[in-house]
């Protein structure tokens, strides 16, 4: 069996941290969130797999080659234009050829073992659609159901009118055939050709579409900043206790925690794992990293920093005083002395987050800052949680930021800072 991997998206949602860098590409638990998903597709025994590309593609190219660094050979096929998931799934075609194959999602994080079951559940000739058991499937495409067999698919239905509580997580294996019915997929009212569509045509035409069960923490959809921390706690709670670079004397380190290549660890910092300090990354001295702290390669964290549970991105410099927590730093940003970034309100109640203009429920009591590449913050810089900070943006000193700012604002004063930029 072969694995088709769609990987053409923008990501929206996710900026700015995808302003520079595609989607599949961000960094969780000291990999890139497509490199989590090739290792769940070997595992499962399939070494051939077909990326399908888009945004960024050379991003994406450069990185995996063809394969062989991985164990697996990969090719490409670019979406010239992304018209939904049915068209990219069809751009398979000619290199799928006659048999089934697995059709995946290049923003998923999987569990361990998740797809190996699921070709053990396939039948041949027919579909077969993983499914979470949720409370409300309105944010997703809800089966009805006959036993196993699934006799509909609604795409995000209304509270109250889902055909059942199992929603489409989009991790399938799809007989050859599916290319026909693609063929014949018309558009949704969203403009673009859906796979789920193709699906319903499938089940009209007779062919068996079979649910398989997965559980909520086997799969996780990857499309707000916040999710980035959860599948990064969840991709680190495997690591073992590995110390490739260069510890000093007088650093303690406590439970899991991977210290890469070129690494440097400098006196007096107490590191808590799980957790991951990047190739060439500089700490300390006399920082505190804690548990869910992953720092990219060359990224420097100086005297007396606090980093817990965030993600930092390659050459991201945070070089004294400063606190960092529940956070997504991008890349090639600075943070001045001092810089602070608040993570829980005084009502204690959950953060919310503006995402393409509209205020969301984030579900977490404790979320900082999500900060593009680039950032530089002045001296004593302190974020309000839930902030959303645009790349390539220069922030003065002693400012308090209670608002999100847009992308490429190079100087940010006191009298911008509660108005403009909302």
């Amino acid at each position: 069996m072969k694995a088709v991997i769609l990987v053409a998206g923008i990501g929206t949602r996710l900026r700015p941290l995808t302003d520079n860098t595609p989607k599949p590409m961000l960094d969780v638990g000291g990999r890139p969130l497509l490199e989590w998903m090739i290792m769940r597709v070997k595992e499962a025994g399939i070494d051939e797999i077909l990326l399908i590309t888009n945004y960024l593609e050379h991003k994406i190219i450069d990185y995996f080659g063809n394969g062989t660094n991985h164990g697996v050979q990969i090719s490409y096929k670019t979406q010239e234009e992304t018209l939904g998931t049915a068209h990219a799934f069809g751009e398979a075609k000619e290199w799928v050829g006659n048999n089934a194959f697995m059709a995946l999602y290049g923003d998923h994080y999987l569990a361990e073992g998740v797809l190996k079951r699921l070709i053990e559940a396939h039948r041949d000739g027919e579909v077969t659609a993983s499914a979470l058991l949720v409370e409300d499937p309105s944010q997703y495409g809800a089966f009805g159901l006959n036993g196993d067999l699934i006799t509909k698919v609604v795409e995000k239905p209304e509270p109250g009118t889902e055909p059942s509580k199992y929603a489409n997580v989009g991790v399938y294996i799809f007989p050859a055939k599916v290319f026909g019915y693609i063929e014949k997929t018309t558009l949704s009212p969203r403009e673009e050709y859906e796979i789920t569509d193709t699906m319903q045509l499938m089940i009209e035409n007779g062919i068996a579409v079979r649910k398989h069960n997965v559980e909520e923490h086997e799969w996780l959809d990857i499309g707000l900043p916040w999710t980035l921390l959860e599948a990064n706690r969840r991709a680190m709670e495997d690591i073992e206790y590995r110390i490739d670079g260069t510890v000093e004397d007088g650093v303690s380190i406590h439970g899991p925690v991977w210290i890469k290549k070129g690494a440097r660890v400098r006196t007096g910092t107490y590191i808590e794992g799980p957790a991951i300090i990047g190739e060439r990354a500089d700490v300390g001295p006399n920082c505190y990293i804690r548990a869910s702290t992953c720092l990219g390669a060359n990224v420097r964290v100086g005297n007396a920093c606090e980093i817990k549970n965030s993600i930092i991105g390659e050459g991201t410099h945070a070089a004294h005083l400063s606190y960092v927590g529940d956070s997504v730093i991008g890349k090639n940003s600075n943070l001045g002395a001092g810089t602070i970034t608040a993570n829980l309100r005084f009502d204690k109640s959950n953060i919310e987050v503006t995402i393409k203009g509209e205020r969301m429920n984030s579900g977490r009591r404790k979320l900082g800052v999500i900060l593009g590449d680039n950032v530089q913050t002045g001296v004593n810089v302190s974020i309000h949680p839930g902030v959303v900070i645009g790349s390539d943006s220069w922030i003065a000193p002693g400012i308090t930021v209670q608002r999100d700012i847009r992308g490429n604002v190079i100087k940010y004063f006191f009298s911008e800072v509660h108005e403009r930029d909302r």
